[in-house]
């Protein structure tokens, strides 16, 4: 035993570990074993392994399976990780043994120091924290309690919040109009709240979509410990355990109808990751559109203005860039990828257990965490801000050659396109090429051309 270190003992023998350290024998094996990211899995993650460590010790402890004060020392010790505090003690590379358990035993025996320390006597990490359960079931349940409340906690109301900013700045700005565009070109009116009404709706979707997969994220898989047949678990255990996670939680959590289902596959979090991906392609659309809307200010479109947030440029100055959108695009991109990853580790079932447990857990939970912090800086610092270059969309659309579509049910295509042809060629209103080259009057032109009629579905009479 060295001055910094002290031995520790497992099944494969001893070893050294920090003497300052709260995990054993086991979480150092890992340690030196998988230096290979410097990534670990998130707060989140630990603290939701805590909560099934203190459920657990609660119904062990109901059903008479635990000693009541080492009970309690576990329950107090997981409050301890659950209120953030020992972060450090869960040093784990995410790159780990595919089960997860490494990061169960490493919790495990943090806890059963603790209570130990707490208790004066031994609690162990193995016997007693891990009493009625198997990293096989715990990862697994971890997975699926972490996802369901992190949806609850930051993705939901960051989408709420980005639809409702959306919403309200769409009613603003009914009055709006300016020139669609289809293909990057030039196409007939809409009004700005039409173009929004569409983010929001995307938006809405993909809450619905969430809520719609949240029920089967709700359904777990303790109880099934090593490969689901439920061995060494109380007969009540995972009914019991549900019960109590969900008084504690306020979600509706149950056992799977199907443990070995929960032990062998990850296919709910593989379609919750897909409808993250589609929110990502959402908000990859509207990001888009913001940054080519406010393009410019003078060789762009410049149809709207992002309040200006930082410097755009170290060289340039006066620069002001979308920083918002931009980094929104990105999350949706890092997004993308991750459900790409969760996807193939969802394919790594195999017979009783999914062997790609860790790095599902860190890729769902940081797309769950990312498209809910950059939908609340999309809404209120991109969305709820821009002003709209009214003189711009304006101009755009009297010389918008396209308006003349209204015209074809009187003067037929091709008459139509002479004139568009002509008013784009000669960079005049439409309405003045129109009056000239056809025999409408003026004043049933304006009623036919006028913008804001012709984003209604119709020609007003």
């Amino acid at each position: 035993m060295t001055k910094n270190y002290r031995i520790e003992k497992d099944s494969m023998g001893e070893l050294e570990v920090p003497a300052d350290a709260l995990y054993g024998a086991q979480t150092q094996r890992a340690i030196n074993n998988f230096p290979i990211s410097g990534l670990i899995l998130p707060p989140a993650f630990i603290k939701t392994i805590a909560l099934i460590k203190k459920t657990a010790a609660k119904v062990n402890m109901d059903l008479s399976e635990l000693e009541a004060s080492k009970g309690n020392a576990i329950i107090q010790a997981a409050q301890q990780i659950i209120d953030g505090q020992h972060r450090h003690q869960f040093p784990i590379d995410v790159f780990q043994t595919g089960s997860g358990t490494s990061t169960n035993m490493n919790v495990n025996e943090v806890l059963a120091n603790l209570a130990t320390h707490a208790l004066g006597k031994p609690v162990s990490a193995n016997d007693d924290v891990n009493m009625g359960q198997s990293s096989n079931d715990v990862i697994p349940t971890a997975i699926h309690v972490s996802a369901a409340l992190e949806c609850q906690k930051i993705l939901l109301p960051g989408l709420v919040h980005l639809a409702e900013t959306i919403e309200q700045k769409a009613t603003s700005l009914d009055n709006v109009t300016k020139t669609g565009r289809t293909h990057l070109m030039d196409a007939m009116p809409v009004r700005m709240s039409q173009e929004l009404g569409a983010w929001a709706l995307q938006i809405r979707n993909g809450i619905d979509r969430i809520n719609a997969t949240l029920p089967r994220v709700y359904k777990l898989a303790l109880g099934g410990t090593a490969v689901g047949t439920g061995i060494n678990a109380h007969p009540r255990f995972a009914a019991e355990f549900a019960g109590l996670l969900s008084a504690e939680t306020g979600l509706p959590f149950k056992p799977n109808d199907s443990f070995f289902e929960s032990l062998s596959a990850q296919d709910t979090i593989v379609e919750l990751s897909g409808q993250l991906k589609v929110i990502a392609v959402s908000l990859m659309k509207i990001a888009n559109d913001l940054r080519w809307m406010n393009s410019g200010p003078l060789a762009g479109l410049g149809e709207i203005e992002l309040p200006a947030l930082q410097p755009g440029s170290s060289i340039m100055p006066g620069k002001v860039n979308p920083v918002i959108p931009e980094a929104t695009a990105m999350v949706a991109a890092q997004v993308i990828g991750n459900d790409a990853t969760t996807t193939i580790a969802g394919q790594s079932g195999t017979f009783q257990l999914n062997v790609m447990l860790p790095v599902i857990a860190y890729n769902i939970l940081q797309s769950i965490e990312i498209l809910g912090n950059v939908s609340k800086l999309l809404a209120d610092k991109a969305i709820a801000g821009f002003t709209v270059r009214t003189d711009n969309l304006q101009q755009a659309l009297a010389k918008n050659p396209i308006l003349v579509t209204a015209l074809n049910p009187i003067i037929g295509y091709a008459k139509a396109a002479e004139v568009a042809k002509a008013a784009y060629k000669q960079g005049r209103p439409i309405i003045e090429v129109a009056s000239e080259m056809t025999d409408l009057s003026r004043e049933d032109l304006e009623k036919l051309l006028e913008p804001v009629h012709l984003t209604q579905g119709g020609i007003s009479e």
